[in-house]
């Protein structure tokens, strides 16, 4: 997600078709549940005599609002009722999804479906039910293979994404930069121009968000490697994956432009002041020069004011031999209740399959579209015509679950959570108290301990 910190864009949680709590709809234990699979659904035919109200708990608080910029959940459930009047969808967007949903998902009282926190595969079809076998879902939609285990996907992404540095055309053009920076070293002497030539802050961090920081996570893998295998193969054998390869690629690369950022003064004054909701306007009126986010968020920094036309998104300043590279990831994915109903499975599977196959939500979002077929991208991606964008391969098998072991022994979060590990980067290079290489060191020791515990072998 990476790719998925969608999750805190939003604003005050609000349900917002109904107020009412979104708990899950149990059935009773003799019950019989869906044998309905997401490729046997024909939209407007498939479900037409279901009757029922279904629970959708997600995320974006933002998309709650009628003063909502773009395309809000009411507009989009109005839509789908003109095909199904009698299957009613009600929202409860969560301000703080990242920590609650997890919580929520063990206890059960989240509704019909929702936007899939970090959960082991293994454990996938405990809480979710199957959309169909993994084989037969990837010729319907794009990334079935990352919410599946055992041959079964238990999660539909809402859109593809990509991951870059969203920046402001008319502060550029103001500093002088002519060319997109392609390296770190171009990257931060771009940052020196708008400082010297310009009003703006070159880079804001967004330090005290903290989903901003853990955004960074999401460019260590094919972004900063060229190789889709590193991520989900590579990484949890490498005995030093944050070391310096010295080429200006790879994870210390990556990590090394925020830390030379702030420690260069390139950023805000005061870290601990930034703001994630007044970030966005500002730099739509040029008071930011960049920003290093998802593609999800280009959109909201679009409709933040009155100069959507400034707002362009590039590809991460790293390249390899000379060529660039963004991985392709889903954003969250929807998974549906194994508690729920026949009748609510039935139907949270049709609303699913109608919001990826019919809704226009990944376009209108900035996002890539989920089923084959739909191979337009947004327009926020013309910065990337050059740019090679790769799906990481899936794990090794029998090492489905390997890394989370790793990433969550080692307290890295790498991908989950690990705010406050990015947050540190930027607390030692303002306080000038630790040397970023002293850092990465920290990180190398901390996951190849875990790796030895968790009996991953060490191979790079």
């Amino acid at each position: 997600m990476n790719i998925k910190k969608l999750v805190a864009a939003g604003v005050a949680a609000v349900c917002m078709v109904s107020m009412a709590a979104c708990g899950g709809s149990s059935s009773s234990s003799g019950d019989k549940k869906t044998d309905l699979t997401y490729d046997q659904i024909t939209l407007g035919e498939t479900g037409k005599d279901i009757t029922t109200t279904i629970k959708f708990y997600n995320g974006r608080t933002d998309m709650s609002l009628d003063s909502y910029p773009g395309k809000n959940w009411k507009s989009y459930i109005e839509d789908f009722n003109k095909l199904y009047p009698n299957i009613k969808v009600e929202s409860q967007a969560d301000s703080n999804y990242a920590d609650n949903a997890l919580t929520r998902l063990q206890g059960g009282d989240w509704g019909d479906i929702m936007m899939i926190p970090s959960v082991d595969k293994s454990e996938m079809s405990n809480y979710f039910i199957s959309y169909g076998d993994t084989d037969t879902m990837s010729k319907q939609v794009k990334l079935a293979s990352e919410k599946a285990y055992d041959g079964e996907t238990y999660g539909v992404a809402t859109d593809g994404q990509t991951s870059g540095v969203i920046y402001n055309k008319k502060v550029f053009k103001e500093a002088g930069i002519t060319e997109l920076p392609k390296t770190p070293e171009e990257f931060i002497n771009a940052l020196k121009a708008i400082k010297d030539k310009t009003d703006a802050i070159p880079l804001y961090t967004n330090y005290a968000a903290g989903f901003t920081m853990g955004a960074w996570d999401a460019y260590i893998g094919t972004t900063a490697t060229g190789d889709n295998t590193y991520m989900n193969q590579k990484l949890v054998h490498t005995k030093a994956p944050f070391a310096d390869p010295g080429d200006g690629t790879h994870a210390y690369n990556v990590y090394k432009v925020l830390y030379d950022a702030v420690n260069q003064g390139l950023t805000e004054e005061d870290y601990s002041t930034t703001d994630w909701e007044s970030s966005k306007s500002m730099i739509n009126n040029g008071q930011i020069g960049t920003m290093v986010l998802g593609a999800w968020a280009v959109t909201q920094m679009q409709q933040a004011g009155d100069n959507a036309d400034d707002i362009g998104y590039m590809p991460f300043p790293i390249s390899i031999k000379g060529k660039q590279y963004a991985a392709m990831g889903g954003n969250y994915s929807m998974g549906i209740n194994v508690k729920s109903s026949k009748d609510n499975q039935e139907a949270a599977m049709i609303f699913v399959k109608w919001l990826t196959e019919k809704s226009g939500y990944a376009m209108n979002e900035g996002g890539i579209p989920i089923k084959y077929g739909d191979e337009d991208l947004p327009s926020i991606y013309e910065d990337f015509k050059e740019v090679t964008m790769e799906v990481d391969a899936d794990s090794l098998e029998g090492e489905e679950d390997l890394f989370t072991e790793v990433n969550s022994d080692s307290e890295l979060g790498i991908n989950s959570n690990g705010n406050k590990r990015v947050q540190a980067i930027v607390e030692h290079a303002a306080n000038k108290d630790k040397s970023y290489d002293d850092m990465v060191a920290e990180w190398n020791d901390a996951w190849y301990k875990a790796m030895q515990n968790d009996d991953a072998e060490a191979k790079y």
